[in-house]
């Protein structure tokens, strides 16, 4: 995957280390020792480990909800203050009104390693994103503010073969139903200060700040200008015709989807793939690697 997309863009080194605000108290993410040292005062992992083993004993049994599945694995200090204000505003519920299976694991590191990914190759493409997607599209008809199931037999009428990216439900005409996500409203602002956070990413994890994080984009390229931009992520309802961002994975959704993918596979000539047709979260580089995936099964 990282050679594949070298071919078309630079990467920086760039390495997302994300604050967590929690009532102005600044804690490292992913929690690891910087995290526990912060919170507890711990010194050495077994401290730490300890600490967590005791409080994890707050949930006896099988966990039942969100609330009950995040402190059997992290204890009630890192759940209060990390996990429990960002998921209620994420997902616009209480987290005991949310399935347990949605934190099947929380990422633990008794190291004091603030990357937040493990893997080896880390980084963003220089001048962003759309370097890389202008690449990629290099030499290909385009064509922009269309939408495919307004239209689908014209685009069917010249291409052999559809990859078809949409929304599964919005293909069969929302016929089973309508799947549910979270959405997003972003507030830009440019500020005169040369840094405002020190940080690409700040997430604050109280309830009762509305948004979920602070985005400074500078930091994502090392930016030394005299101003800076930032975003705050506001989570949001969701409704047909705006940007789908976040599956709601629960039960109910899960098997219409699945109702849904039975429909598809009885399509022909048609490839159904990515987070929306697949009703899935997906980071960048597993979308990529699904993609080409798909590319060797189909070329085999």
């Amino acid at each position: 995957m990282w050679e594949y997309v070298n071919q078309f863009v630079e990467f920086n080194q760039y390495v997302n280390s994300p604050i967590a605000n929690y009532k102005g108290e600044l804690y490292n993410l992913p929690f690891n020792m910087n995290t526990f040292t912060k919170l507890w005062g711990v010194v050495t992992p077994d401290e730490a480990a300890a600490k967590i083993a005791k409080q994890r004993t707050a949930i006896a049994g099988e966990p039942q909800n969100l609330e009950e599945q995040a402190i059997s694995l992290v204890g009630t200090d890192i759940y209060t203050k990390l996990i429990k204000g960002y998921t209620e505003k994420q997902w616009g519920r209480s987290c005991t009104e949310l399935p347990a299976f949605i934190i099947k694991r929380l990422p633990v590191r008794y190291t004091f390693d603030n990357n937040y990914f493990n893997d080896r190759y880390q980084g963003i493409p220089i001048g962003g994103y759309n370097k890389l997607i202008d690449a990629l599209l290099d030499g290909i008809e385009v064509r922009m503010e269309l939408d495919y199931n307004e239209r689908p037999d014209e685009y069917t009428s010249i291409a052999e073969k559809v990859v078809y990216t949409g929304p599964i439900d919005a293909y069969f005409h929302y016929s089973l139903g309508q799947l549910e996500y979270r959405g997003l409203h972003f507030e830009t602002e440019r500020l005169d200060e040369k840094n405002h956070q020190g940080v690409a990413v700040m997430n604050y994890t109280e309830r009762k700040v509305p948004y979920t994080r602070v985005i400074e984009h500078k930091h994502f390229e090392f930016g030394t200008q005299p101003v800076t931009y930032i975003t705050r992520e506001y989570p949001a309802d969701w409704k047909p015709g705006e940007e789908a961002y976040y599956p709601v994975n629960n039960e109910q959704n899960q098997q219409l989807y699945h109702q849904y993918v039975a429909l598809a596979q009885q399509e022909k000539n048609v490839i159904f793939g990515g987070r929306l047709a697949e009703y899935k979260y997906y980071d960048m580089d597993d979308v990529i690697k699904s993609a080409l995936s798909c590319v060797a099964q189909e070329l085999k």
